[in-house]
């Protein structure tokens, strides 16, 4: 360990909740260097929504380079993008009647924003964007501006200009209805609001801490933008790709979006890819106007053409509809034994999160559920939520065993007198892991 506390920048996050040395990995769990096991709840961020190593996809992916075929290519023509994008049009796009064009803006999910950003700015000749309270976008500057998180903004360093900062769904308690504010102050030339380019959202806030918008919620958005002339952006890098069932997160509530980012699992192998998806009327960009070098990475479009066989036939959005509803009622049914430390169940999917009155008992469930095998880390402005985004593929007995972990993370908690001291983070910032050996043997009742 001493190699990265020695060389590795203190810029370093996830390596302090989980300190070990990881050597292998295979469908939803992890092995380190010791020989243990660990359940893997955390998944790449979402990055990894059909798990480690899938054998389908490392198979195409080593085929592809023992042939010696072309890996950097930047936004040259290759064979494996061509594949990609005709399965791409074939399985996503073309079945769901959406007229987008596709656009690689580089390789993370925060390409995909600045990429969306610029290109909203461009074609309305308008520079404000409205975002949301506790949104998260990406780490780089146009990213930031629409992310809600002080610490992180804080981090640019300069200001963040160009946005305007809206209540999410829920984030009133339902004491003002919907949109009043924005519309209001749309249509008041005294608001001091210029006129919007665009309004991005996520459909479910992970890193706000698991907060999800309802489908009428998403609607009445979507209406707002059309009715003022603003482009609507869906950031779905991390809910996109079946995190929440279908293939796209918004397409329950049945909104097409202006634009689309999507980067995460989209190579399905945890391999660096980013799209962002618009109509041909908004690609006004000339030639070379964003570019990167990474933007067409060849091995990250073969196995991103290779995870689209999971959603050639209706079973994944299925599986991930019934694993769901088994991880709500084991929560809920966690949350009802514990009510004095957790608050609130929320999620959709396979995205969920448990909420905890104090921050400090989430980054201490986090810890003590480390130390028995499961990788789950903390979400929202305070680190108060315990988010579970465990691989698509999980099967339903490794749910089962993981849940069961952080049930006996949760009674180990309930038996401390007080809050735990020093409890950090369990997941994003600045945390360290800790915790007791003492397992407990209590079967779940869902």
């Amino acid at each position: 360990m001493n190699v990265f506390q020695k060389l590795e920048s203190e810029v370093r996050s996830y390596s302090r909740s989980w300190p070990t040395v990881f050597t292998t990995a295979q469908g939803s769990r992890m092995y380190d260097e010791e020989g243990r096991s660990f359940l893997d709840f955390f998944a790449g961020a979402g990055g990894l929504n059909y798990g480690h190593n899938h054998p389908h996809l490392k198979t195409e992916l080593m085929r592809y380079l023992a042939a010696d075929s072309v890996v950097h290519s930047l936004d040259m023509h290759t064979v494996a993008k061509r594949r990609f994008l005709e399965a791409f049009q074939r399985v996503v796009l073309g079945p769901r009647k959406l007229g987008y064009k596709v656009q690689l803006p580089g390789p993370a999910g925060t390409s995909a924003v600045e990429a969306a950003l610029k290109l909203a700015r461009k074609y309305t000749g308008r520079q404000t964007v409205i975002a949301f309270t506790n949104a998260f976008h990406g780490m780089s500057l146009g990213s930031l501006a629409v992310t809600g998180n002080a610490a992180k903004r804080a981090s640019a360093g300069v200001p963040l200009a160009h946005t305007v900062t809206m209540p999410y769904d829920g984030y009133l308690d339902g004491r003002v209805p919907d949109f009043q504010l924005l519309e209001r102050m749309l249509e008041d030339s005294g608001s001091g609001l210029d006129r919007p380019a665009a309004v991005i959202v996520e459909t479910v806030q992970g890193e706000g801490g698991v907060n999800v918008a309802g489908p009428q919620w998403l609607c009445g958005l979507a209406d707002l933008c059309k009715r003022h002339d603003m482009l609507l952006i869906v950031d779905d890098v991390q809910m996109g790709c079946g995190r929440t069932g279908p293939f796209f997160s918004f397409e329950t509530a049945g909104i097409v979006p202006a634009i689309v980012c999507l980067s995460k699992s989209l190579s399905g192998y945890g391999l660096p890819l980013a799209l962002t998806l618009f109509p041909p009327e908004l690609d006004v960009w000339a030639p070379g106007e964003h570019s990167g070098t990474f933007r067409g990475s060849d091995p990250a479009f073969v196995t991103a053409a290779a995870a689209l066989d999971f959603w050639t036939g209706e079973g994944l959005e299925q599986q991930t509809a019934a694993k769901g509803d088994l991880v709500r009622r084991a929560l809920r049914s966690l949350a009802n034994e514990h009510r004095g430390l957790v608050t609130e169940v929320r999620g959709r999917g396979l995205v969920w999160g448990l909420a905890f009155a104090e921050p400090a008992r989430a980054a201490a469930v986090c810890r003590a559920a480390f130390e028995r095998g499961l990788l789950v880390e903390t979400s929202g402005p305070k680190g108060e939520v315990v988010k579970l985004l465990p691989p698509l593929t999980t099967t339903e007995r490794e749910l089962d065993e993981g849940l069961e972990i952080l049930a006996r993370a949760l009674e180990t908690l309930a038996r401390e007198p007080s809050g735990p001291p020093d409890a950090g983070s369990g997941g994003g910032v600045d945390s360290k892991s800790a915790g007791d050996q003492n397992h407990a043997n209590r079967k779940l009742s869902y």
